[in-house]
């Protein structure tokens, strides 16, 4: 397996990524960041709001639910993880007792054509991360317009593995749809590691924020960096 740091270097926009990790100390954390091209995309920053982190704007923008939205919130069970606004969608239907890969179903990709930009999305247990489901609601590569949607469950990590979910992949101009998801392995000892091993990895031309969330504390408990 490719490494993390290998990945994301050579993918120089990858929009936004989600993922979950078992550092080599032993615990399982989970990974959210944030990239951008356009001036518009970039006027974005990651702020703990009510329990929550939440991309927004920052200065008065007007809201724009494609870029402004919640990117990390809690139930009692799990720490959910993602890229636009089916973070809540999902939370609220945790809430009301949907299993987890029901939860991650019916989702689409956001309406931004030609793009089309994958819903992505990781629940980390929080239980110490024991299990963790990611979806995903992406565009197809051929013609058609439905989404196709995937979940996986992944268990029991092994100190040092991962696995990731892009939006994109991307040399920073051409843009395409990126693979399902990608296990990789990661060489960061505890969180503060995992998200300097992020940060480094992602153009600075692109890259606008990164967070690790402790799924058991939740996103209060969340360290970051940024560009803003």
């Amino acid at each position: 397996m490719r490494n993390l740091q290998d990945l994301l270097s050579t993918n120089a926009y990858p929009g936004r990524g989600v993922l979950c990790a078992r550092t080599l100390s032993g615990t399982v954390v989970g990974g959210y960041f944030l990239t951008g091209r356009s001036a518009a995309s970039r006027d974005r920053a990651l702020r703990l709001i009510d329990g929550e982190l939440v991309v927004g704007p920052l200065d008065a923008a007007e809201h724009d639910p494609l870029r402004h939205y919640t990117a990390a919130a809690t139930t009692d069970d799990w720490l959910v993880l993602g890229n636009g606004e089916q973070v809540s969608q999902v939370v609220d239907r945790l809430a009301s007792g949907q299993p987890a890969p029901v939860a991650l179903g019916d989702l689409d990709y956001e309406p931004d054509p030609p793009i089309r930009t994958s819903r992505i999305t990781a629940l980390i247990s929080r239980d110490a991360g024991r299990t963790s489901v990611l979806g995903a609601a992406r565009p197809s590569r051929a013609a058609r317009l439905t989404s196709n949607v995937m979940t996986l469950t992944v268990s029991n990590l092994e100190p040092g593995e991962a696995v990731l979910l892009t939006t994109y992949d991307s040399d920073g101009e051409r843009v395409s749809v990126a693979s399902p998801f990608t296990e990789t392995t990661v060489e960061a000892k505890d969180e503060q590691g995992l998200l300097d091993e992020i940060w480094q990895a992602l153009d600075p031309r692109f890259r606008i924020a990164v967070t690790v969330v402790d799924p058991v504390q939740g996103p209060s408990s969340a360290i970051q960096r940024s560009d803003r």
